[in-house]
């Protein structure tokens, strides 16, 4: 046990509101603490058939009502399978998987794959819409290490939307050495799934404006899974948490104010080992698992913390000010054994691994005013071309001071530095989002393997998603030498622009 205080019982609490209060002032976007009362909910895991070799899940994005808790009457949400969020979709490296995707909403949507690798036909991003009462089949082979990944929508100019209303979910991947650690490994129980999203209501239901604020709108309620004031029974000595930031423009710094955390693994997956951190910053699409030790009989809870948001204009306005509870645990007398986390190389780690010296191409990325290297998106122009098998450097850079969150479709990579110095410990490992401090160059190192298609592209972008569905966007074809002239968007994609 990592404690460095005695575990005291924390007792519920009537409904508060936390303020940060700091040297640079007060919060501007107070939270709201209910009280913790309410099991969590842990979303089920997708049923699958397989047939002819492919594992095949389904999911329907669908129209619902939620009762939330402090809410009075239900709230109209979105869902897949269900009213609000989705079930994980679980599959091992290797396994051919295919997802039918029905539309029951009344307007299109899209579902992207976050942090998967796949054919950019399958990444379900804004080329891949899907109409009402359609069907999309993407399938492809899983083919990257063990990680915890998600999906959403991608439409453009609409994303931030889809997700507030509740569609999102999980993915689990596994390979030979996450199925061989010394890790908690049952879902549910002592591996959990925490999806941590805000929103605000009014007149119960959900309520999402813009009012100028950045880096978009701050929910003054917090929710895991879906769960507001969340409990989570524990059996165990050890618990891990698989923590997504599935909020549209929050960032979160994740702590328990008497132990420390082991961090495992990043958004693509294991670390080299594991890393004793006090407190983890996610940004919005960022995944990290972590271990956590508890003692017997001992309540506590995790929680958000002031989150230096890095040289940001007003961190009070931005969230950065913001310190408030997240979800509540609650250990048994008697808890199961466990070991210390410890994990073998991957029998792929060999070809899976980055090496920069091969770099062929370095790249710059321009972050400001809703613009990528000084263009907004426009969905019939390719911004970028790949050549198929190149490792690259992405030099990515804001130039202003409002936060901002990188994500690259298809990839994973290695943070190799940042203003040229190692990077923090929240982005060791693989990644595919990372938070963009202002005026720091990240460098970035990827490969771009397997998939070629010089029609439809793949996206870069700010993950806060007001950001993303205003322009903050950029495409990029990965095409075999020699199809130079063949690179173009599909016909139906000409002249579709940004709608400024």
């Amino acid at each position: 046990m990592r404690l460095r205080r005695s575990a005291a019982g924390v007792a519920a609490v009537a409904v508060i509101v936390a303020v940060g209060v700091t040297a640079c002032g007060v919060s501007t976007t107070s939270v709201t603490e209910p009280e913790f009362t309410n099991e969590l909910a842990i979303p089920p895991l997708a049923d699958s058939t397989v047939e002819g070799g492919v594992r095949t899940f389904d999911l329907a994005a669908q129209r619902g009502s939620t009762d939330f808790a402090g809410q009075d009457g239900p709230t109209e949400t979105w869902g897949f399978n269900g009213a609000f969020l989705g079930p994980t979709l679980r599959a091992q490296r290797g396994e051919k998987i295919a997802v039918d995707v029905e539309n029951d909403l009344t307007e299109p949507t899209s579902v992207h794959w976050h942090g998967m690798h796949l054919p950019s036909k399958m990444d379900g991003g804004p080329h891949q819409m899907i109409d009402p009462g359609q069907t999309w089949k993407p399938h492809w082979t899983i083919d990257q290490p063990a990680a915890t990944l998600w999906y959403h929508p991608h439409p453009h100019g609409q994303t931030e939307d889809h997700v507030y209303k509740g569609l999102a979910g999980m993915v689990i991947l596994d390979d030979d050495a996450s199925q061989s650690a010394d890790l908690p490994y049952e879902y549910g129980v002592d591996d959990l799934p925490l999806i941590v999203q805000d929103r605000t209501f009014s007149d119960g239901q959900l309520e999402l404006t813009h009012d100028g604020a950045e880096p978009g709108m701050l929910g003054d309620t917090v929710m895991v899974n879906g769960t507001i004031g969340a409990v989570q029974e524990v059996t165990a000595e050890k618990v891990r948490l698989r923590l997504l930031n599935g909020s549209t423009a929050r960032t979160y710094a994740f702590e328990f104010p008497d132990r420390t955390m082991d961090l495992i693994a990043g958004d693509g997956g294991f670390l080299d080992e594991p890393v004793e951190i006090d407190r983890l910053r996610l940004a919005p699409g960022e995944r990290a698992e972590v271990v956590v030790d508890f003692a017997p009989g001992e309540t506590v809870r995790m929680r958000s913390a002031e989150v230096d948001l890095g040289g940001v204009a007003v961190p009070a306005t931005m969230g950065g000010h913001d310190s408030f509870d997240v979800l509540e645990f609650r250990a048994a007398e008697i808890l199961t054994p466990a070991p210390e986390p410890a994990w073998s190389r991957s029998s792929h780690a060999e070809e899976d691994g980055l090496d920069e010296a091969e770099a062929a191409t370095i790249r710059k990325f321009e972050l400001e005013e809703r613009e990528i290297n000084g263009e907004r998106m426009d969905m019939s122009r390719i911004d970028e071309v790949v050549h198929v098998g190149d490792t690259e450097v992405w030099v990515v850079r804001s130039k202003q001071p409002i936060p901002h969150s990188f994500h690259v479709h298809d990839v994973q990579f290695d943070v190799l530095s940042v203003d040229g110095e190692p990077p923090p410990v929240e982005m060791s490992g693989r990644k595919d989002t990372i938070y963009l401090e202002p005026n720091r160059d990240y460098r970035l190192l990827m490969r771009f393997e397997d998939y070629t298609d010089p029609h439809l592209p793949y996206m870069y972008h700010c993950h806060m998603l007001l950001h993303e569905d205003e322009g903050m966007m950029g495409q990029f074809v990965v095409i075999d030498p020699g199809q130079e002239g063949d690179v173009g968007m599909p016909a139906g994609h000409e002249g579709v622009g940004h709608e400024h």
